[in-house]
């Protein structure tokens, strides 16, 4: 049975605590996903980003644990982490951690890039990115 945590938070994210939390004694391999917020965006060429403020619908966290346990189901994981935040964030600020552990490392990366790139495409959380100009985008809705 592979152990699942997902969260969508407004506190700062700690990459050490989701990695205890996929610690196993029969992991040999795990893989992290680390998303910071930047200063640029490809959506405005040019612009400069000072900050994202992300949203999320009410039924996210519902979504995300749906999203890992297919993954679960698609490769052979001991254990997904995944959390992302909500609210203002600055530059340099990680906005997203998803954990995978597994016995060998191939499925761990497998599975660590499934989580996140599902959860980018299916989960609903949106970003609203600041510029430096005063002006501001939506992305993702």
């Amino acid at each position: 049975m592979t152990s699942i945590h997902v969260e969508v938070r407004t506190e700062p994210l700690s990459v050490d605590a989701l990695l205890a939390l996929a610690a196993h004694p029969t992991a040999g391999g795990t893989a992290v996903f680390l998303g910071t917020v930047r200063d640029h965006t490809p959506e405005a060429p040019g612009a400069v980003v000072t900050g994202l403020e992300y949203e999320a619908h009410p039924e996210a966290v519902a979504r995300l644990r749906e999203v890992a346990e297919k993954v679960a189901v698609d490769h052979d994981v001991i254990a997904l982490a995944a959390e992302h935040r909500v609210g203002p964030l600055a530059v340099g600020e990680a906005a997203v951690v998803v954990v995978a552990s597994a016995a060998h490392r191939a499925e761990a990366f497998a599975a660590c890039r499934a989580l996140i790139d599902t959860l980018k495409a299916e989960v609903p959380i949106w970003k609203r990115e600041g510029f430096a100009d005063g002006s501001h985008t939506w992305v993702g809705v």
